[in-house]
């Protein structure tokens, strides 16, 4: 199997996830402001606006800066299709298509950087199905984490190779890995960062030229940095002239969202939200297919730990990454909780589900480098696609498909009242919220004005995008 060929695989397997998206109508969802977001934005591209950071319908048809604090990468996705002509909803579901296809080929392409293709697919599939994939999107929601599920290997893929290779196409791709997790989800940016980190220093402790390592990974890490800074640095600074400090603590206490262990392995898959206690309305197992594989490869790891020594940090690095990520969301880590204030931002410790997820699936991919056999290895593959498909591709399903079209998403009621109800915690501190449709200003939005902060910050992210493009043009040279 080359690499086309596992490319392929790896993406027509992962279609299978999303079947219903392609279904008339659209499916009920936690975070049911999808559609309207996919508007909105749309709407503001068509008008020549860029980046964009108010809309004009959402905040009870006042106005709303959601794409100025709310990572905005998925929308610029779905507004994009719907600038083509597709309808808010179409370009709604195409953008979620994208992200469920992006993420089993990214973790495919780190994978098959260290255990070669055949763990690579298998390391892509599992990656894919993901229960967490599935809860995030048929259940949830949430389309910003999925996103964010497409970054986390480029971010690592780009690190490795500019740790052994110093090419600027792998600078760049690092550097898309850190802009693209950054402004998909800020949260997971977070979450993941001292991941990320440890990464980069183990990377530099084994470097054999230690200054050129070093350069390579902080041009990465800067280049990232300034690139998502039209976005990153306003929401930091003006955060505070908002209501979303009210969505810490409450209902969204992580003291009361804590996982039980055996939750973990199996809890009732269920549409419902999370609850105190061992008993939510959501689940929050990891997967068997995942632990058993990644507990496979770990075993072998160690029985063929002489072997392939250039994988060890990399192995060693994903096992203590995923036992890291499993104890984060039990009460057991309360104590760090309790120590770090910024991770009560995170709200639910179960968010580590996908670092979990992350790393499980990517050690996974070395029980299939480790065996040599081409026919042994293929039937391997096999039998361990087909297990994953069992266990785990119900689990891609919506609770119902509702007849719906995407006016019914776009409607002056649905923007003003019906969407502006769940996201408002972008609203000024002293904003009076409307009690009824009745209240809502159905008149000219107020008129938004570009901050000092807002225009510096496009300032730097524009200096990131000319030194990509200077870097494109400098390799060019050399080349020839």
């Amino acid at each position: 199997m080359n690499k086309i060929i596992g490319f392929i695989t790896v993406l027509a397997l992962s279609f299978l996830t999303i079947i219903p998206l392609f279904s008339n109508g659209f499916f009920p969802m936690h975070d049911d402001t999808q559609v309207a977001r996919v508007f909105e934005m749309g709407k503001m591209l068509k008008l020549g606006v860029l980046p964009v950071r108010w809309v004009s319908d959402l905040g009870y048809g006042y106005g709303y800066p959601i794409f100025n604090f709310y990572a905005p990468l998925a929308y610029y996705i779905g507004g994009f299709f719907n600038v083509l002509g597709f309808d808010a909803l179409l370009s709604t579901k195409l953008m979620i298509a994208f992200a469920m296809l992006g993420a089993g080929v990214a973790m495919y392409l780190l994978a098959g950087e260290f255990f070669g293709i055949l763990g690579g697919v298998l390391a892509g599939i599992l990656y894919a199905y993901a229960p967490y994939h599935a809860l995030n999107l048929y259940v949830r929601g949430d389309v910003a984490e999925l996103y964010a599920y497409i970054f986390l290997p480029i971010i690592f893929y780009g690190l490795w190779k500019v740790s052994h290779e110093r090419k600027w196409r792998y600078v760049a791709t690092g550097a898309l890995g850190f802009a693209g997790l950054i402004l998909s989800h800020n949260l997971t940016a977070f979450m993941a960062a001292p991941f990320i980190a440890a990464f980069g220093l183990i990377l530099l402790h084994r470097a054999r030229y230690k200054r050129i390592v070093f350069e390579n990974i902080s041009f990465t890490a800067l280049l990232g940095v300034l690139l998502s800074a039209f976005y990153w640095l306003p929401a930091l600074l003006q955060m505070g002239s908002t209501n979303v400090l009210s969505q810490v603590g409450g209902g969204a206490d992580y003291k009361d969202h804590f996982v039980c262990l055996p939750q973990l392995w199996e809890s009732l898959w269920g549409f419902g939200g999370s609850v105190v206690g061992c008993v939510d309305g959501l689940s929050f197992r990891l997967g068997k297919a995942h632990v058993i594989f990644a507990l496979l490869s770990v075993v072998l790891f160690f029985i063929f730990w002489q072997k392939e020594k250039e994988k060890r940090e990399v192995v060693l690095f994903s096992l203590f990454g995923a036992i890291v990520s499993v104890l984060m969301m039990l009460d057991f880590s309360k104590p760090v909780w309790d120590g770090i204030p910024p991770l009560a931002f995170l709200q639910y410790p179960w968010r580590y589900l996908m670092l979990a997820s992350f790393f499980m699936s990517l050690i996974s991919g070395y029980g299939m480098f480790v065996q040599k056999n081409k026919k042994i290895m293929f039937t391997m593959l096999g039998i361990c696609i087909g297990i994953i498909f069992f266990v785990n591709l119900k689990l891609f399903a919506p609770q119902a498909i509702v007849t719906r079209s995407a006016s019914d998403y776009t409607s002056v009621y649905a923007l003003k009242w019906t969407a502006s109800k769940i996201s408002d915690e972008y609203l000024p501190k002293d904003f009076k919220k409307p009690k009824s449709y009745d209240e809502v200003n159905l008149k000219s939005p107020i008129e938004f004005l570009k901050t000092p902060v807002e225009e510096i910050a496009n300032l730097v992210s524009i200096a990131g995008v000319v030194m990509v493009i200077a870097g494109i043009i400098y390799s060019r040279k050399r080349k020839k």
